[in-house]
């Protein structure tokens, strides 16, 4: 046979010349880049990246399902484990949907404190979304120097938690536990050693024209497209629009705080790093704020329903000793019906939907967390731009796998 014969099917599905260079680059999961768990399928002309398909994995924690099997409180383990570098906004937000189904109003110093950790958390939280980036830049100096100080904040929230990152401090009702002595001292000198490491990475990143070049018109996201995808927090802030759940539907202290809603320009990786740096400003003046207009008192609702005796009380009288078993083996009992409670998470609007049945356990929880949101915009970030700059963008999103995971 003549095998110069062209074949008609063949000839008919050959591609093109174009469609002949392109090729299909699979980017994670294994990549460190990539969280562990994202994968990136990528269609290359040469350099360009032409389609993106984001798909976030699996970290096959279950954290929907689990909820149904446990107690009110013993979920709080649980949602510290969805965005893990901002857990204390986690457990707050999720005892507040249960305190509002409940009609719980917490008390006055737990409101503060609530208010006054959450802000220290999200100062933790855009620092390692923002040393990550830089590192993944070659930016090694300015990624140490935000490292040394979210180091200093760990510890300094172990110092009132009793962990490092999963802190399980929050309670339906109130907090776990007061502050202990000389820990707001301890936090005025980090907020000081703050404003020193911070005005470091201004004077290294801001006008670095490698830094500039890098970031400067990537990974643009338009309004638009922001809005229609649901985006919330620095993202949808960084194309221009103040949309923030702290000022439009103030929770928990922040209606008696001052404090600005920084937003950017065009939606590019350079506007989301400045209204990272810009609300990280905003958080120590709340900060300070809060440490101002702390009041003395009780730090737990006076609820039976969820608040634990006294345990000298456990001891000596039978009463609280039934209550106190009882809401360890059955937990709280929370009126049947359903809510949905937000608060202004890191990455954007982190809220509970949870249904109750009436019973210790609940029958369903979601978490709308912003983080698997966001994975449904990334590709039009990634689409026409650069194979090198799919890493500064993914990074740009601060994508947290606990928050993915369903």
């Amino acid at each position: 046979m003549d095998t110069q014969i062209p074949n008609p099917v063949r000839a008919a599905f050959a591609p093109t010349p174009e469609q002949d260079r392109r090729v299909i680059v699979n980017i994670g999961p294994s990549h460190p880049a990539t969280h562990g768990t994202v994968q990136i399928i990528t269609e290359l002309d040469g350099e360009r990246v032409l389609r993106a398909d984001v798909h976030c994995g699996y970290l096959h924690r279950g954290f929907e399902k689990e909820c149904e099997a446990h107690t009110w409180h013993n979920l709080i383990p649980y949602v510290d484990r969805l965005n893990y570098c901002s857990a204390l906004i986690n457990d707050f937000a999720y005892c507040g949907a249960v305190e509002q189904l409940m009609g719980i109003e917490i008390p006055p110093r737990a409101r503060w404190l609530r208010t006054l950790l959450g802000e220290y958390s999200r100062i933790a939280d855009h620092i390692t979304c923002i040393a990550a980036g830089l590192m993944e830049l070659g930016a090694m100096t300015a990624f140490l120097y935000l490292m040394t100080l979210r180091d200093y904040i760990y510890e300094h929230l172990a110092d009132v938690t009793g962990a490092r990152v999963t802190y399980s401090y929050g309670r339906i009702g109130g907090v776990a536990r007061d502050l202990p002595a000389g820990w707001l001292a301890r936090l005025e000198q980090i907020l000081v050693a703050y404003e020193t490491y911070v005005g470091r990475i201004h004077g290294l990143m801001d006008r670095n024209r490698i830094f500039i070049d890098r970031m400067r018109g990537v990974g643009v996201l338009t309004q638009a497209q922001a809005l229609s995808y649901g985006v919330t927090g620095p993202m949808l802030r960084s194309t221009g629009l103040a949309r923030d759940i702290r000022k439009d539907t103030p929770y928990l202290c922040y209606g008696e705080l001052d404090f600005e809603v920084p937003t950017g320009i065009m939606g590019d990786n350079y506007d989301r790093y400045v209204v990272r740096m810009r609300e990280m400003d905003e958080s120590v003046y709340m900060i300070r704020q809060c440490v101002a207009l702390l009041p003395a008192g009780p730090i737990v609702a006076d609820d039976a329903r969820v608040a634990f005796p006294d345990k000298q009380l456990v001891y000596r009288e039978i009463e609280s000793l039934i209550n106190h078993f009882k809401l360890v083996i059955d937990g709280p009992r929370v009126p049947a019906g359903e809510t949905y409670y937000a608060q202004e998470g890191a990455n954007g609007e982190l809220g509970f939907y949870i249904v109750s049945t009436g019973a210790g356990q609940p029958w369903r929880v979601h978490c709308r967390a912003p983080s698997f949101v966001h994975m449904g915009v990334t590709h039009r970030m990634l689409e026409g731009g650069q194979l090198a700059d799919v890493v500064p963008t993914f990074g740009s999103v601060n994508m947290i796998g606990g928050e993915c995971d369903r």
